[in-house]
């Protein structure tokens, strides 16, 4: 396994002599960092260019430096292009991923829905060298929510309540979401709700509240979700692609990390993540602020 190298050494020490951080250098009169001496690693935690994605990255950082790691963070990477092949290659760690679209990066084809159906064959799917530690309740993955008023009037619990809805039904999401599998069409299908379709793009949730649509296509990690005091429906049937917050790490270092950051995804919890980006985004506050509160709340 590669690890990043986090202290500079005496002069004296040769390029060469640093191969390998952890190992101790050539010239018996160089002198070590405090990793080395203690024999600790360094553990590289990177995260996407979003705020909610390094929120969670934090609390890993923070998590892993609790039990005595060292961390260096490579926050604000971008997209799965780009910090793949470092996961691959074993340049990151560790990095807060999500199992459906994980799972589609790898196999675009798949037919798995339902959380246990993707995180088995995402599992299956990943390099070798990687591996997906204990995944969390929380999520980023599209939904079907309302307003709390429309639910409660309408006694709405699950997606295929709508059915039994008192009126009709204006389903609002971007423009694509009239040809995705779960929409319209996959609504009715799968739960035999019709709905008529508004392209509401970028407004969506101000639509919902606006009451120009009544059913909205929100993602499920939305902070508007508590904010504007919305209802996420349940989906039984899967129809759409379970997207849960899982760490992705290096595979030989998955049984260390997995001590330490399964009881992290055991207290992520869906509400507990809105709660998250509700600090981000209406708080201000910063995310290092945040994982530090969130992890001293939660006892880890």
């Amino acid at each position: 396994m590669k690890i990043k190298q986090v202290a500079r050494v005496a002069a004296v020490v040769t390029a060469g002599s640093l191969a390998l951080a952890g190992c101790s250098s050539s010239d018996p009169l160089a002198t070590q960092s405090s990793s080395e001496k203690s024999g600790s690693e360094t553990v590289v935690v990177g995260s996407q260019a979003y705020y909610s994605n390094e929120i969670v990255a934090e609390i890993y950082a923070q998590a892993l430096e609790n039990s005595g790691l060292q961390v260096d963070r490579q926050f604000n990477i971008g997209q799965r292009d780009a910090y793949m092949p470092q996961l691959e290659n074993g340049s990151i760690n560790v990095f807060p991923e999500y199992t459906g679209n994980l799972l589609q990066f790898f196999k675009e084809d798949t037919n798995a829905r339902s959380s246990e159906e993707v995180y088995k064959e995402l599992e299956q799917e990943l390099p070798e060298s990687l591996a997906v530690l204990d995944e969390a309740e929380a999520s980023d993955q599209d939904s079907y929510t309302v307003t709390r008023k429309f639910a409660q009037d309408n006694n709405l619990k699950s997606i295929e309540d709508l059915a039994k809805a008192k009126e009709q039904l204006t389903l609002g999401g971007p423009p694509e979401l009239a040809e995705r599998p779960y929409g319209p069409k996959g609504l009715e299908s799968t739960y035999g709700v019709k709905t008529e379709f508004s392209a509401t793009g970028d407004t969506t949730v101000e639509d919902l509240v606006a009451g120009t649509v009544n059913v909205a296509n929100v993602f499920t990690a939305d902070p508007r979700i508590k904010t504007e005091d919305l209802v996420v429906l349940e989906d039984p049937k899967s129809l759409f692609l379970a997207s849960n917050v899982v760490p992705v790490v290096t595979a030989d270092q998955s049984s260390k990390l997995g001590e330490v950051l399964n009881p992290v995804s055991e207290k992520l919890t869906a509400q507990e993540l809105i709660d998250l980006n509700v600090q981000s985004t209406v708080d201000k506050k910063s995310a290092a602020d945040i994982a530090k509160s969130w992890l001293s709340e939660q006892g880890l």
